[in-house]
């Protein structure tokens, strides 16, 4: 099962980058096939959404990092095997004998190939033990591939040997014609344990930390020391959440860091659901069904519609789903900023009051109106932190640092007057 999510949430969590920049994506991704980059790619587009695979997938990867075992193929030994069993795929040139590889790369194909399911014998002969067991299911599939009698004489060649034109030949015949599926299956087993020791080795490298998947029914977000992985000095912060406190509204000055705090648990949820290693000190969340953000919605010129209809949309969008008892993880950056006041203060408590009764669900809304929040105090269910903004003079400073309660904060014009703008502005008519 797979968590619910969409391309603006993805866009908003910068999974894979925007305009050629590198996004989380390119972070986590330390594969050395590219087979191996493939699946991870595949598993950062569908999270999960089933507690049982989440834990399996994490303890494996936990185990692969507390022991550092390290990826035993080449890269270059992978691309002969790759170019060697993957280029001639039509059965009729197959049955013509027509082959679009001489007999030099033939031959290095099936050494590769040799040495492949040898090093892969000898990878998962090393993995017997019953720490992972439980978790590398793939290890079993592996060893059934492996010892399958068709391939007995494989691991009787001594490697780097020389092999005749007639052992060349049978050999090319098992691998690219009779066992040409089993080889497949194999390789992509293989690029699995790459995506895997590549998480393994980033967690190590980053001191990322592995979350704990809590049970379903609990709806609970624990985090502690949550940072952004793409940031080079990030502030850290702690959030829980639980079925009691289920909606957070948030409040800060413009540049006091929501966005970014929003995007550091954002990623964090994300990721975990993937049962990767996250940014943070420690972790522990239940499993939602789906995950929705709305951080920087654009209007839409194809369809002529508002930046205000689009939140709209968004909004029902998510209504539908927890219409269907769905339990999702909401965030709404600066809610409803597409209309006037009046409008975005009423809005953002009538929402938030309903948000606060799917308690089988977590919201954070953040927002400028301070006085929504006022409304809201008092509410079952809905907490409040702020990012605080300190004044030294004309000039604001930022901690990013959350603090219980509500601010009024707003330092508009005194940004703009610290740039000299009204001055540019008026004296450019002299």
């Amino acid at each position: 099962m797979h968590l619910l999510t969409d391309a603006q949430t993805i866009n908003d969590l910068n999974i894979f980058g925007k305009r050629g920049g590198a996004g989380i994506f390119e972070l986590y991704n330390c594969t050395r096939t590219r087979g191996g980059e493939l699946i991870l790619k595949e598993l950062f587009k569908n999270p999960l959404s089933n507690r049982k695979e989440i834990c399996r997938r994490s303890s494996l990867i936990r185990v692969f990092a507390l022991n550092q075992i390290a990826f035993p193929f080449s890269a270059a030994m992978l691309d002969s095997v790759e170019k060697y069993v993957g280029i001639e795929n039509d059965f009729s040139k197959k049955i013509a004998g027509v082959s679009p590889l001489g007999e030099k790369e033939i031959q290095n194909g099936v050494m590769a190939v040799i040495e492949v399911m040898k090093t892969a014998r000898e990878f998962i002969d090393g993995l017997s033990s019953q720490e992972f067991a439980a978790s590398f299911e793939e290890r079993n599939d592996m060893d059934r591939l492996l010892a399958d009698p068709a391939f007995e004489p494989i691991f009787k060649e001594a490697l780097k040997s020389r092999l005749s034109y007639a052992a060349v030949t049978a050999y090319d015949n098992l691998i690219r014609l009779r066992e040409f599926n089993k080889i497949k299956s194999l390789l992509k087993h293989i690029y699995y344990l790459d995506v895997y020791l590549s998480a393994a080795k980033l967690a190590t490298e980053r001191k990322f930390i592995f979350p704990n998947v809590l049970d379903d029914e609990l709806t609970m977000l624990d985090i502690e020391g949550v940072y952004h992985p793409e940031l080079k000095e990030p502030v850290e912060n702690n959030l829980v959440m639980d079925r009691n406190s289920n909606v957070l509204f948030l409040t800060g000055a413009n540049m006091a860091g929501k966005s970014t705090f929003l995007r550091s648990v954002c990623t964090a949820v994300y990721i975990a659901h993937m049962g990767f290693p996250v940014a943070a000190k420690s972790m522990n969340f239940s499993v939602m069904d789906g995950i929705y953000t709305t951080i920087n919605l654009p209007d839409d010129l194809g369809t002529g519609a508002s930046h205000f209809y689009n939140e709209v949309l968004r909004l029902k969008k998510v209504a539908v789903e927890l219409a269907a008892n769905k339990s999702l993880f909401v965030v709404f950056d600066e809610l409803f900023r597409g209309t006037n006041v009046k409008d975005a203060n009423d809005s953002t408590v009538a929402v938030a009051r309903l948000f606060a009764q799917n308690n089988n669900s977590i919201f954070i809304i953040s927002s400028h109106i301070a006085e929504a929040g006022e409304l809201l105090q008092g509410e079952s269910g809905v907490s409040f932190k702020y990012l605080p903004t300190r004044m030294n003079g004309h000039l604001p400073q930022y901690s990013y640092k959350l603090e219980d309660g509500i601010t009024a904060d707003r330092h508009g014009m005194i940004i703009i007057r610290n740039e000299g703008i009204l001055e540019i502005l008026r004296d450019g008519k002299k």
